[in-house]
């Protein structure tokens, strides 16, 4: 099983997620936003499976920045956009486990997606 977790290193919940998947001995990959980047091509693809409302974080002061006009007429096409301009816009962390993805953190979660 290849896994890749996105985020930004400096997130609390990043971190939680890093700690517990080295807890429960999975090894993975940390694919850093900033530093790494998208593909607009990988937005796309994790907007139409998870849906763009479930991707954007609207808790995030990257959300909190965007103009209203965009935040109150926001669809995919715009998410895919924003996104690609600011990916601190996307919850954290993304976890991919090669055949689904997965965005935030709750240790139950995580538990009943690595259970043998």
């Amino acid at each position: 099983m290849s896994v890749t977790l996105y985020g930004i290193p400096n997130c609390d919940t990043v971190k939680k997620a890093r700690t517990w998947l080295e807890q429960a001995g999975i090894k993975y990959d940390f694919h850093d936003f900033r530093k790494d980047g998208l593909s607009k091509e990988q937005v796309a693809a994790w907007i139409d499976e998870l849906g763009w409302e479930t991707l954007l974080n609207k808790r995030s002061t990257s959300w909190k920045a965007l103009d209203e006009d965009l935040r109150s007429n926001m669809d995919a096409s715009a998410a895919l956009t924003a996104i690609l301009d600011s990916p601190t816009l996307i919850k954290r962390p993304l976890l991919d486990d090669g055949k689904a993805r997965k965005v935030g953190f709750k240790a139950a979660d995580y538990e009943n997606i690595f259970k043998s």
